[in-house]
């Protein structure tokens, strides 16, 4: 597959780590491809960091008001263009060769979604590599399973390891106004529709440090209402995908 890419990916004052996240973005692209940007109401110098690049192949887009991720990558989603779609984080770096050798699987396997491992590391670059970042081929199509283990939220589907083509997005978009996490939705599309494939390459570190989101430590309410979510999203989609077929 020698298809162009769009990676969509929203900032939010991310001047401590936009910078080296672009580089190793950057330096993968092709001539058609594009970086669509959408600045979720940023007060810091993140737009500066981005616009000294001087680089036509980044898209900025502005939020008028802060509208959360979730938001801001559906609206980077719906402005991209090309036929492959990745989604990036502002303040991670990426693999060498990522979207290479995700052409790669998606030229050797009849999927709409790709899901990879990825490695963890924090602001003093100790990287952690544990199991529990990583994903398995073999279960790439054990959907029911994985459709449960995104219930018992265990399993690792994030956003920024994941790649995509354009015509999922027919099930995906627009993302329903009560979901909490993107990436789970996607994972949960993919599954649903039985067209998801898991690789077991490492093909970002992903960055922890006290402003990621957890779900760790949520009170029990908060719980009880991501139950609500995941029940209403699976009926959700099984609902449009029936439209799509």
């Amino acid at each position: 597959m020698n298809a162009s890419v769009s990676i969509c990916m929203a900032v939010y004052n991310g001047e401590k780590y936009i910078e080296g996240q672009l580089i190793s973005i950057i330096d993968q692209l092709n001539e058609n491809d594009e970086i669509i940007i959408v600045n979720d109401f940023s007060k810091d110098d993140t737009i500066a960091i981005i616009e000294s690049f001087q680089n036509p192949q980044i898209k900025i887009f502005h939020n008028e008001e802060n509208l959360g991720h979730v938001k801001s990558f559906e609206k980077a989603i719906g402005l991209s263009k090309n036929e492959l779609i990745f989604l990036s984080d502002q303040d991670d770096l990426w693999m060498p060769g990522k979207i290479a050798f995700f052409k790669k699987y998606f030229n050797e396997n009849n999927t709409q979604l790709i899901s990879s491992s990825f490695m963890c590391f924090d602001n003093n670059y100790n990287i952690n590599n544990s199991k529990k970042y990583k994903l398995y081929k073999k279960e790439s199509t054990k959907n029911t399973s994985n459709i449960l283990r995104i219930f018992r939220g265990n399993i690792p589907y994030f956003g920024c390891a994941m790649g995509f083509k354009r015509e999922f997005l027919k099930i995906i978009l627009p993302f329903p106004d009560y979901i909490e996490a993107h990436d789970l939705w996607i994972g949960m599309a993919a599954n649903v529709l039985k067209s998801n494939l898991h690789i077991e390459e490492n093909s970002l570190l992903h960055r922890i440090h006290n402003a990621n989101a957890t779900t760790s430590k949520r009170p029990l309410t908060k719980k009880i209402k991501s139950r609500w979510v995941f029940m209403k999203s699976y009926f959700e989609l099984k609902k449009r995908k029936q439209t799509i077929e």
